[in-house]
């Protein structure tokens, strides 16, 4: 019985001093890595994580910023092709 009460209390204390955004935001891409340099938008940070970082385990933020799994992912633009028409004289 003393086993199983340890075992559920590491786990719960594992589980309270992890990261919210690094465990359950999903895959970190190269945007959120990398850092803006001047002149480009600054990065938006995943309000919910934080507060759950810091409502729980306020170490976890630290930890999220660092990995930089806080921040959005990258924002899908709706790009679409658009034809490029010259001005090519005919023949006549």
């Amino acid at each position: 019985m003393k086993k199983i009460r340890s075992i559920v209390a590491l786990v719960l204390l594992a589980a309270s001093m992890s990261s919210c955004a690094t465990v359950f935001g999903g895959p970190v891409t190269e945007y959120q890595r990398t850092k803006p340099v001047a002149g480009q938008p600054q990065r938006q940070v995943r309000a919910g994580a934080l507060i759950a970082d810091i409502l729980l385990f306020w170490p976890g933020a630290i930890v999220d910023f660092a990995t930089g799994a806080i921040y959005k992912p990258q924002p899908k633009t709706s790009q679409t092709p658009t034809q490029t028409t010259t001005n090519q004289p005919t023949g006549k």
